[in-house]
């Protein structure tokens, strides 16, 4: 097949959209390492900070994140105690996510260099076009795209 069929890069939509996720995630996971965590473990912490706790199937669909993914995020976070993982209240079968104390205290001690990392981004982005970008990158993320059929089926 030639490559005169195939779209350019710069006219992948999905291409677009995860190399910015994997700098900026970088750009975040620099101002974090002093505290140990990755920038979706302090996502992971965030969010059950705020919410409460929850199952996994629950805190995935909060993360827009695919289950299996997160379930790798989630071990080393409970290895360190920083979160809890018991069986669910209303379904025993099911696992719920809770924050620890010392799952608190990291989160705080994050803030810090997620702090920075926000104001050097909107500094270098330009403060206007951070809010703009965040809001429509959250209208996205709220966009109810069609499903596709699987392959075969």
């Amino acid at each position: 097949m030639s490559s005169d069929f195939l779209p350019g890069p710069d006219q992948c939509t999905c291409l677009a959209v995860r190399q910015a996720a994997r700098h900026i995630t970088q750009f975040y996971d620099q101002h974090l390492a002093s505290t140990g965590l990755r920038t979706t473990q302090f996502s992971i912490l965030i969010k059950l900070k705020r919410l409460g706790p929850m199952t996994i199937n629950v805190l995935a669909d909060e993360l827009v994140m695919d289950r299996t993914t997160l379930g790798r995020n989630i071990l080393p976070l409970e290895r360190e105690g920083l979160l809890s993982i018991l069986p669910g209240r209303t379904d025993r079968r099911s696992k719920e996510l809770s924050i620890t104390p010392s799952g608190v205290e990291r989160l705080h001690a994050a803030r810090k260099g997620w702090g920075k990392a926000q104001a050097e981004f909107a500094r270098t982005f330009g403060v206007e076009r951070t809010e703009g970008l965040r809001a429509l990158l959250f209208e996205v993320s709220d966009t109810e795209l069609p499903e596709v059929a699987a392959a075969g089926g």
